[in-house]
């Protein structure tokens, strides 16, 4: 069963699509690593226009659902992503990255084939004088708040 786009609601067009998808994988409808339909068949069967569908596939990706490559029909992502333990209070950022920062990822990855267009990335500034962390969100999960290990004090200490 499909579910309807609500041309009349408030919600932009865009957005309800992306919450179908969304609930789609939640649910295990569509299971990681599988083919969602190309842009030409969400648009036929949404009855939506090319910017909606582009849209929706974008916010998508930005939130690391999906994997989209230049070429080819976007996929579900795989969820074997290793942890990476973000601070509390961190400033997170998830977008595409320019030109500079995917030849930057590539180059401090030299085990790895290539950092493919279509992979955001995760910038994680942990608090100032600290350097920025920048991680390829296909490979990484994160985790907000302090690890849980054991003997771990909780308490902060003073400056």
């Amino acid at each position: 069963m499909v579910v309807k786009i609500d041309f009349g609601a408030d919600r932009p067009h865009h957005r309800q699509l992306a919450d179908i998808l969304r609930e789609d994988i939640a649910l295990g409808r569509l299971k990681p690593g599988q083919e969602l339909m190309s842009q030409a068949r969400l648009m036929q069967t949404y009855h939506l226009g090319p910017v909606a569908v582009r849209q929706a596939l974008a916010i998508l990706r930005a939130e690391g659902l999906i994997l989209t490559i230049k070429g080819q029909v976007s996929t579900v992502m795989v969820y074997n992503r290793q942890p990476y333990h973000v601070a509390s209070g961190a400033d997170v950022e998830f977008r595409m990255p320019s030109p500079a920062e995917r030849k930057e990822l590539r180059d401090e990855a030299a085990d790895e084939i290539e950092m493919p267009e279509g992979v955001p990335i995760a910038i994680i500034k942990p608090g100032p004088r600290k350097h920025r962390v920048m991680l390829r969100a296909d490979r990484w999960r994160l985790v907000f708040g302090e690890p849980e290990a054991e003997g771990q004090s909780s308490s902060s200490s003073g400056g």
